[in-house]
């Protein structure tokens, strides 16, 4: 049975998600006549001209309560509308992590989740919730920050959401919805060096970095300190060097690095902190279910663990 899709669109009130799914809608992608539902968790300034969506055959409904939006409604409208696909403009203080588990109807799926962010209130909603944009980051594949300008920090904006969900791409608009090219970081370390090395305190900019910029870092060596983890479901002759990184707060840390090939795997142990020097390549693996970086170690020293153990992102 093909399941229905659900596209997300998330953010904070006011922070531009009408305007963004309005144009989406609008732009003739969903216009084939197929039998659309848009479901409204918070209502705004902004509004969705009904006619227009019922000429596309999209029916339009508002959830007023959190916990009114649970999977017994959602199979409730397909019940009662009968849906090929289905758009949630979602409130971004409501918790939807549900959505991504066994509470989503069997019938349905998430094929895309966006998040909206003004980018003028970012900083704001940064250094005040930041559990609550964590939330909104996890599982977001696009983040589109509108109403910004170049004086802006955007690349402390890039890194905190890839910090959250290195595999999301962010967008930048200003405040006619034009794009802003921020460019690419340029990193504090020498990318032409026969080993590139790089400081504790670089670390989190170059995780980062490494999953992003292929044409960096293809068949060049590394040198860092990292912390060793091993696990049952790693094959022989694999693991994993990295850092506990704080992606929100101090009650979300978590591991994060690359997946490393080599001839002493098997000497190491879970826990160790070692400089490991490795050569950077691009692979699939099962580990990332995807293409991504897999390092090739050549060398390692035991050390002890760095003064800041933590690594942040922004």
């Amino acid at each position: 049975m093909q399941q229905i899709p659900i596209y997300l669109i998330t953010g904070f009130l006011e922070g531009g998600k009408t305007s963004f799914l309005r144009d989406v809608l609008m732009g003739g992608d969903f216009d084939d006549g197929k039998k659309g539902l848009l479901i409204l968790c918070e209502e705004g300034e902004e509004e969705y001209d009904e006619q227009a969506l019922a000429d596309m055959n999209i029916s339009m409904i508002t959830v007023d309560e959190e916990d009114e939006f649970t999977g017994g409604f959602l199979k409730m409208c397909e019940t009662h509308y009968r849906p090929k696909r289905i758009f949630i403009e979602m409130n971004g203080m409501w918790d939807c992590k549900w959505l991504f588990g066994n509470e989503l109807p069997y019938s349905m799926e998430i094929a895309q989740v966006i998040t909206v962010v003004d980018g003028s209130t970012f900083p704001v909603y940064l250094n005040n919730m930041r559990s609550i944009l964590s939330n909104l980051f996890l599982y977001t594949e696009m983040a589109v920050f509108n109403r910004c300008t170049e004086d802006m920090e955007l690349q402390s904006f890039r890194r905190t959401v890839r910090g959250l969900n290195p595999r999301a791409m962010v967008y930048f608009e200003d405040e006619q919805g034009n794009p802003i090219d921020p460019g690419m970081d340029v990193p504090p370390y020498d990318l032409d060096a026969d080993v590139i090395q790089i400081e504790d305190i670089d670390y989190g900019l170059w995780y980062l970095d490494v999953f992003e910029s292929r044409e960096r870092y293809e068949g060049k060596k590394v040198r860092f300190r990292a912390k060793v983890m091993k696990t049952r479901r790693l094959a022989d002759g694999l693991f994993v060097p990295g850092r506990n990184a704080m992606t929100c707060c101090a009650d979300d840390i978590r591991f994060v690095g690359c997946l490393c090939k080599s001839e002493f795997a098997d000497q190491l142990k879970s826990r160790q902190w070692i400089w490991l020097t490795a050569t950077v390549k691009y692979e699939f693996s099962k580990e990332y279910g995807e293409e991504g970086p897999v390092l090739y170690g050549e060398t390692y020293e035991l050390t002890g663990p760095p003064e800041e153990d933590l690594v942040y992102f922004n």
